[in-house]
């Protein structure tokens, strides 16, 4: 007797081989560096007075507000705040914008989990919001370069997240569709919301284990955590 075999197509799970990662506070522990950075300028230029130092750095962190203020308005307020007057904003922005990346790290297991990703075939890229080209030179200091594919800043490409169009175009850089990609980052509105709203799966990642996203389709405040995150995210890629 014949066999008939059926001719129903099975879909076989994939799981997306494209990996997007945001920089400030997600790769990069930007409020670590920052405060480095910080207690350097003031002593290297000695901005304030011994006394004066600590209060310098927490009004200079208190300003920034996360990275959402550009250093002009900071260290005008500053000079302001402190009586400042032997040095302009210009200098000491330009001092910002040429030595703030020798003081970039990232948080703990980074490399090596990027490298562990890079080894098993992932496609990895960067998409940031910020200035051009000092978030690619903050990346850069990062040691991770040789391992991504794509880096996108949003000033050099005209497009800022949550904006669907940015995530697009990494897309097309990386000549894969949204649905095969995962984006890893730290803000609820422009990464999580901005990507779900894209198509891609989301990892939403803080350090501290008290702050989520209920959005994201997996949350992690570790880098060892990350791999597990992935591998639970299979879809279906038509």
């Amino acid at each position: 007797m014949a066999i008939l075999s059926s001719s129903k197509n099975f879909i076989t799970p994939k799981m997306p081989n494209i990996i997007l990662f945001d920089l400030d506070q997600t790769l990069l522990d930007r409020n670590t560096s920052l405060i480095k950075f910080v207690e350097w300028q003031v002593n290297f230029f000695q901005l304030v007075s011994q006394e004066n130092k600590q209060a310098f750095i927490t009004r200079f962190i208190e300003l920034d507000n996360n990275g959402s203020v550009w250093k002009d308005f900071v260290y005008s307020q500053l000079l302001e705040d402190f009586n400042i007057k032997n040095f302009s904003v210009e200098s000491l922005l330009e001092s910002y914008i040429n030595d703030f990346n020798k003081f970039c790290r990232p948080f703990e297991k980074v490399l090596e989990t990027i490298q562990n990703l890079y080894n098993k075939g992932y496609k990895l890229g960067l998409v940031s919001n910020g200035k051009s080209p000092f978030q690619e030179n903050n990346f850069y200091a990062l040691g991770l370069k040789e391992f991504f594919s794509t880096i996108i800043v949003s000033e050099a490409v005209g497009m800022r997240k949550p904006d669907r169009q940015i995530f697009e175009y990494a897309c097309k850089e990386l000549g894969c569709t949204p649905n095969e990609c995962i984006f890893v980052g730290d803000n609820h509105k422009a990464d999580i919301e901005g990507a779900n709203n894209a198509g891609m799966k989301t990892i939403f990642f803080h350090p501290d284990p008290s702050i989520c996203s209920t959005v994201a389709d997996k949350r992690i405040h570790h880098y060892d955590q990350l791999e597990t995150a992935i591998n639970t995210l299979e879809d279906f890629i038509l």
